[in-house]
């Protein structure tokens, strides 16, 4: 089963601000030929962090089935953690330092193996949890 990731408004209004600011630059500089002649590589390096960008916003989500797993997508960051590995999901926190393939605040910390957790952000909470309970019944819920 997919799961898309939530957006709140805090990542939303930075993504799309960093990505507005950067496409105006690019235009001030197009029309002011600051980027023109030999300096195409500054256009080539914009254009490609603002691709970047939108790229991790519309292109996370998570996926759950019993053969593979966990697996996670975040723009070109991605991976698969066993369902059997995961040993425990905290829900409605939010994890600021660490691996984040999320959009959202208050979405979920999945630990898994002995020391290892990473943050993700489905559309509900709730449903990815029953998904994940139907898989492995013995994965500890704590909020």
């Amino acid at each position: 089963m997919k799961f898309n990731s939530r957006k709140d408004i805090l990542f939303s209004t930075i993504i799309f601000g960093m990505n507005a600011f950067l496409i105006g630059v690019t235009i001030l500089g197009i029309l002011y030929g600051e980027l023109g002649g030999n300096n195409y590589w500054i256009l080539i390096l914009l254009l490609a962090v603002i691709g970047f960008l939108f790229w991790i916003y519309f292109g996370t989500n998570y996926e759950l089935n019993k053969n593979n797993g966990l697996i996670y997508r975040s723009g070109p960051f991605h991976g698969t953690i066993s369902i059997d590995r995961i040993t425990e999901i905290v829900k409605g926190k939010t994890l600021w330092v660490g691996f984040r393939p999320a959009t959202a605040r208050k979405g979920l910390i999945v630990k898994y193996d002995k020391f290892d957790e990473i943050y993700i952000s489905p559309k509900t909470n709730d449903s990815f949890i029953r998904k994940i309970l139907e898989l492995n019944g013995e994965i500890k819920i704590s909020e």
